[in-house]
């Protein structure tokens, strides 16, 4: 099995403080008397030296076209919290960075020194500590939820956050919603000394990773593994085995992750899905996750599925 603090964004023990959620004047109260809060420009969190979350108190000035903040819980004694700036516009036809895989640049305010900017989690969250890269996971998820459920699902009125930013409400017919998140089953699918790894369309060239989908509704996870396994390669699965999970912010999703005993060989692609998938042995896996494979390239450090191959290839789990 694989230790969950091993894991990005997952095992730091966050105090969440979910019961003082309906206490707005605490939560005020904290935010005002020592409260830091971390903000986030579309989707993208303010890191200070590179490695680690940044804080700035309730006013500060690149807090200044926030919305709500939302209550994260407490750090060792300190109220975190958590806030949207998405409409500054730190350059004139500055577009969304969520809808790529991943945005290199970098974004700063005027108001800070150089030492801090925006930058894409994917490509900080490995340096990351573990308390600070489960909060900023909560915060990207949540704020991620405010932003695309602004309006009602049963009658279409704007809603308002409550509850510390936990909860939405409908003020005109009193529908009350909570935070998203998404099921995906992912899993290491092995036959023999072999190993079934596939890329994504979009994805960095050479870079290869699990099988990876959603849970459809009405389904087990153990079924969502072998079916999402055929229906992307054609490859049959037996036995399936739940080894640990992960919070995934990208945008909300919680990972789950298995090791499942494939059936069948022969790869039938399901170009739609897929833009390959084939099969590895171990010590062809060994170059990859080493960064020796001529054509391959390994999965990104602090996923998962980077997590489930080591441990394969370790003998922790099989």
């Amino acid at each position: 099995m694989i230790s969950l603090d091993v894991l990005t964004f997952a095992g730091s023990g966050l105090e969440r403080c979910a019961e003082l959620r309906r206490d707005s004047v605490r939560v005020a109260e904290l935010l005002a008397n020592g409260g830091q809060v971390v903000p986030l420009w579309r989707g993208k969190p303010l890191v200070h030296g590179g490695d680690r979350l940044a804080w700035v108190p309730q006013g500060h000035p690149v807090l200044a076209h926030g919305a709500e903040a939302v209550f994260l819980g407490m750090d060792d004694g300190i109220a975190r919290f958590a806030q949207d700036i998405s409409d500054w516009a730190p350059e004139a036809g500055a577009e969304a960075v969520e809808s790529g895989f991943f945005d290199g640049s970098t974004q700063f305010h005027p108001s800070l020194s150089d030492a801090y900017a925006f930058v894409e989690l994917r490509g900080v969250m490995v340096q990351l500590s573990a308390r600070d890269a489960e909060l900023v996971a909560t915060a990207k998820a949540v704020l991620h939820w405010h932003r695309s459920h602004r309006f009602c699902a049963v009658c279409g009125a704007q809603s308002k956050p409550i509850n510390a930013g936990w909860q939405r409400a409908c003020p005109k017919c009193a529908a009350q919603h909570f935070p998203r998140t998404d099921p995906v089953v992912i899993m290491l699918i092995q036959r023999g000394n072999k190993l079934l790894i596939g890329r994504s369309h979009g994805w960095p060239a050479g870079m290869y990773s699990c099988l990876a989908g959603f849970l459809e509704p009405g389904e087990g996870i153990e079924a969502a593994v072998r079916r999402e396994v055929v229906e992307e390669t054609g490859i049959t699965v037996g036995d399936v085995r739940y080894v640990t999970s992960q919070p995934w912010a990208f945008p909300a999703s919680l990972m789950m992750g298995f090791i499942g005993d494939a059936t069948s060989d022969q790869i039938t692609l399901d170009p739609e899905e897929l833009d390959d998938a084939i099969w590895m042995t171990r010590e062809e896996m060994l170059e990859v996750m080493a960064g020796t494979h001529p054509t391959v390239k390994p999965a990104r450090k602090g996923a998962i599925a980077y997590h489930l191959i080591v441990g394969w290839l370790a003998g922790r789990i099989a």
